[in-house]
């Protein structure tokens, strides 16, 4: 059963690393786009609407298949207020990822999916494209994006639902907290014990005196 979860993580992962290192590659695409727009509407006075419509639409693509890969790497802004706090520990903070995914990131994607079928599915069946002239075609290929998308993400969210579980029932789970309480305690029980065993300048020169 364990090894059958691990390797549901490891395959979501892989899809989840697989879709956001093409996506990236957009980034690079996207900026050069937009900089020989500028300087052709600046410079030449000569637009694009295509040009300009596709600037969001490699946008759109970043920001919705790239959205498992962030979520897979801990890169979403987190509210950080308990979470990174120092009373807490990976226990606690895999019961925080486990509910958060469980209550509020898979439903909210499977939401998402689910209202946004017919939405899709309409734009196909008139082969939707752009209401502006001179604007791209296939439209509605972008927008078969945010099932997918939310589809990618309800996996990985699946995956953090799985590793959280592991570190909530893993006997071997870091507990920093109580590591750093242990050395600290150590630390005290050392630094008393040496004390102890060191006399002070005080008894040193009542023994010079005595003898």
């Amino acid at each position: 059963m364990q090894s059958l979860s691990t390797s549901i993580v490891q395959y979501i992962d892989h899809a989840s690393e697989w879709f956001g290192r093409i996506v990236s590659w957009l980034v690079l695409l996207l900026v050069l786009i937009i900089v020989y727009d500028v300087v052709m509407r600046y410079f030449f006075q000569s637009g694009s609407v295509a040009l300009q419509e596709l600037e969001w639409h490699l946008f759109a693509l970043l920001f919705l298949l790239g959205g498992a890969y962030t979520l897979k790497h801990d890169g979403h802004v987190r509210v950080d207020i308990f979470y990174q706090c120092k009373w807490m520990n990976d226990r606690k903070r895999a019961w925080i990822d486990l509910l958060g995914s469980l209550f509020f990131l898979v439903p909210f994607s499977v939401l998402i999916i689910v209202s946004s079928w017919p939405f899709v599915a309409r734009a196909f069946l008139i082969a939707e494209g752009s209401p502006d002239p001179g604007g791209l075609p296939y439209r509605f290929v972008l927008k078969a994006m945010i099932p997918l998308a939310f589809v990618l993400l309800a996996l990985q969210g699946l995956a953090v639902i799985i590793r959280s579980i592991k570190v909530i029932t893993s006997p071997t789970a870091i507990d920093s907290l109580a590591v750093v309480s242990t050395t600290l305690d150590a630390a005290t029980l050392d630094s008393t014990a040496l004390d102890s065993a060191t006399p002070d300048s005080t008894t040193l020169n009542n023994k010079n005196k005595d003898s």
